[in-house]
């Protein structure tokens, strides 16, 4: 069977950068994204990095499970081995609950948690039968506590951090390695879409092709969980001692002006 590396969300931002690293290791890849026109800008791209490389890219919904099933069904019909997953679609979205659209909360679950959990899992046989396998879950840090104001991301990025953390430790006598990365906000078209800048002025950001490094290396370590940056760790060992009020409170003012 052919090897190839599957990345979705692959039109830009984390899903292109790491489809970049992995066209400079001769992989051949797969590239899932909804947006079409970025879509082929990324695989030209791409050919430039490395023409000796095959690369697919396939235009499909993933918010939508009978487009989820297509994907697998076009790699199994063509005989491919997915020996690298990676699950880097997604979007956020600032704003008060009772004002959300729930349409797009509905849309954000189905292609951060149902999605990401598809791929997860329907490639495993394969892995487990070839004694070969490498799956990159992207959380946040903001998986880690509730986000007033950003319920829903927070809520699906936690989703994907208990999720991926179980299937490691299932796997952990296999040769398949599992990694969630847990990285803060970077530059990407993810403030654009959430509309969170308020969050980004505060700091200052990685960029995308920083953490798509860190996430890679992270991955064929195979460390379960990698959180990117000291301060985010020590957020992160804080928030287990601090009263839940209090971790609340303080996410809160990190996303909305007061």
């Amino acid at each position: 069977m052919k090897k190839f590396s599957l990345i979705t969300g692959s039109a830009s931002g984390l899903g292109k950068e790491i489809s970049k690293l992995l066209a400079k290791e001769n992989h051949n890849l797969i590239l899932v994204d909804i947006n079409e026109n970025s879509l082929k800008e990324t695989k030209k791209e791409i050919t430039e990095i490395n023409k000796d490389i095959e690369i697919i890219t396939l235009t499909y919904d993933l918010s939508n499970k009978d487009n989820l099933k297509e994907i697998y069904e076009y790699t199994k019909s063509n005989g491919y081995f997915i020996n690298y997953v990676i699950n880097a679609a997604g979007f956020g979205d600032r704003e008060d609950f009772i004002k959300m659209n729930i349409d797009k909360q509905m849309k954000m679950t189905d292609v951060c948690c149902n999605a990401l959990l598809y791929f997860s899992q329907v490639y495993l046989e394969d892995m487990l039968k070839n004694n070969e396998g490498h799956i990159l879950n992207i959380s946040s840090i903001a998986g880690f506590m509730p986000g007033p104001y950003m319920s829903t991301y927070h809520a699906v990025k936690s989703y994907v951090l208990f999720l991926g953390e179980a299937i490691s430790y299932e796997l952990r006598n296999t040769n398949i390695k599992v990694t969630t990365l847990c990285p803060g906000p970077f530059l990407s078209n993810f403030v654009k879409v959430a509309g969170n800048d308020y969050t980004f002025k505060k700091i200052k950001p990685l960029t995308s092709e920083k953490v798509a490094l860190i996430g890679l290396k992270a991955l064929k370590k195979g460390k379960t969980l990698k959180i990117i940056g000291f301060k985010n760790k020590l957020m992160i060992f804080a928030i287990r001692l601090a009263p839940r009020s209090l971790v609340r409170s303080i996410s809160a003012h990190s996303l909305k002006k007061f």
